[in-house]
């Protein structure tokens, strides 16, 4: 078995089509990429995939074998990046993810607890949806990113701020004169809130209105920021989203507070717990002092 057949098996799961992979993603011919993935099948001793109307399918083998084999590229991955760090042992560099808006608030403090180091390290700053910071970390292509606590990832996050969530809405929706929001003003409303990337979001609220007891259902899903206020603008919806949404509302938009105790969601410091780089470590003895001044909203 090679390293190739696993790459071609999770393309084609993810594309959920023989064709679509190979064309697309993979760059051959699809008869080429089913004898591929017979052979996959044939090593493994059993059938990974089946064709139906709707694509192709996983079997319970394959579905075990899915998770096995994304885990064995991310090690692959992170082993080539580890070497090719060693390779240039002169050369310092400290990569940070953040999710993307949180820059705002945490990239200030980041830079200012590693300014003594600066003279001699390359800082790389990147943002991007929390799920795919988390696979960056795993992969070893970033080495500290604040994200939420993403599940099924071997990663370890030390937990920085509780955002509470608040309530975004048209700047001249009839709710505006209300100081607080309480969840039944959502019944009747078009509803907008965390769903695809955002999935930990979409988890704290569904938690929340249920506890709320306030049985309504998601009209959009949104993975971003910038979407949810498109279609608070557009729909004049009102969305549940995390308190620093503030930081990057237009003037279409406004935000109320939640009435009474609202839901938090986690703001975590992950990293790699493979990662042995002495600027983490550095970083982590330091991380008291950067978290403290953002302990308001």
């Amino acid at each position: 078995m090679e390293l190739r057949h696993l790459r071609y098996f999770v393309a084609v799961v993810e594309e959920r089509s023989l064709t679509t992979a190979a064309e697309h993603r993979l760059h051959t011919s699809q008869p080429s990429l089913s004898r591929q993935i017979r052979d996959l099948e044939y090593e493994v001793g059993a059938e990974l995939l089946t064709r139906s109307v709707h694509g192709v399918e996983l079997t319970a083998a394959g579905q075990v074998f899915l998770d096995h084999a994304r885990l064995a590229l991310m090690q692959v991955d992170a082993a080539v990046e580890a070497a090719r760090r060693a390779a240039q042992p002169a050369r310092k560099a400290f990569a940070i993810g953040f999710q993307t808006g949180h820059e705002m608030n945490w990239l200030p403090q980041v830079m200012h607890v590693l300014r003594d180091e600066l003279t001699n390290i390359e800082v790389k700053v990147t943002s991007d949806y929390s799920p795919d910071l988390a696979e960056a970390l795993a992969r070893g292509r970033l080495d500290l990113a604040f994200m939420r606590v993403e599940p099924g990832y071997d990663l370890e996050y030390h937990v920085v701020d509780q955002e509470p969530l608040i309530v975004l809405m048209p700047s001249d929706h009839r709710l505006i004169a209300k100081q607080a929001i309480h969840p039944r003003e959502f019944v009747g409303e078009i509803f907008i809130g965390g769903a695809h990337k955002a999935r930990v979001l979409g988890a704290v609220t569904e938690d929340y209105l249920r506890r709320s007891g306030v049985d309504i259902k998601l009209d959009h899903g949104v993975d971003n920021l910038a979407m949810s206020m498109s279609l608070v603008a557009s729909t004049r919806g009102l969305a549940l989203m995390p308190a620093y949404a503030r930081n990057l509302m237009p003037s279409s938009v406004v935000s109320r507070p939640l009435e009474g105790e609202a839901p938090t969601i986690e703001v975590a410091v992950g990293y790699s717990k493979s990662n042995t780089s002495p600027i983490l470590k550095l970083f982590l003895s330091r991380l008291d002092e950067l978290v403290a001044p953002n302990q308001k909203h």
